[in-house]
């Protein structure tokens, strides 16, 4: 089972110990608000490249802030402890901002993991990441997933 770490002090000093043993860092992010199997792949993907895998979520407000919405559906800390249950989850930790720039500076993990929604070059992070020698790896499966359209279809809402 994971560990939700709130601090990103003590998350940066558990990574360094990690990093010491010579384990392999890999970084995963996104509001997770329904989880569902295209996340669980995601994630099992992510985890296979490295030793320890961490899940940073977007709190609330930058969930809303990037999803363009009035509400989450599942709280920040609720999300977290779901998604330590993964097996495949080490860490999480929650972030405020909408973009993980500060925690990849902050933790600079070997790999930061993306979606297949993404590219290599089109990554936001992607300069980041690259400027303290990172890599980014695009993971999961095709994106036939999302949050937004499981809310549309439980309101009875046609997807475009």
């Amino acid at each position: 089972m994971g560990r939700i770490v709130l601090d990103h002090k003590e998350l940066k000093r558990i990574v360094e110990e990690e990093k010491e043993k010579g384990k392999v860092i890999v970084l995963g992010n996104g509001c997770f608000d329904i989880i569902h199997v295209g996340h669980i792949r995601y994630l099992k993907a992510a985890k296979a490249l490295g030793d320890v895998l961490i899940v940073a979520i977007n709190d609330d407000s930058s969930a809303m802030a990037l999803k363009k919405r009035t509400e989450v559906v599942t709280p920040d800390l609720e999300r977290a402890e779901i998604l330590a249950s993964i097996r495949y989850v080490d860490y999480v930790t929650l972030f405020s901002e909408t973009s993980v720039e500060n925690l990849l500076r902050l933790l600079k993990p070997h790999i930061h993991a993306k979606g297949t929604d993404y590219t290599e070059e089109s990554v936001p992070e992607r300069e980041v990441v690259l400027s303290y020698g990172g890599r980014i790896a695009i993971v999961g499966d095709e994106k036939r997933h999302s949050t937004s359209e499981i809310i549309m279809k439980i309101r009875g809402e046609k997807g475009g």
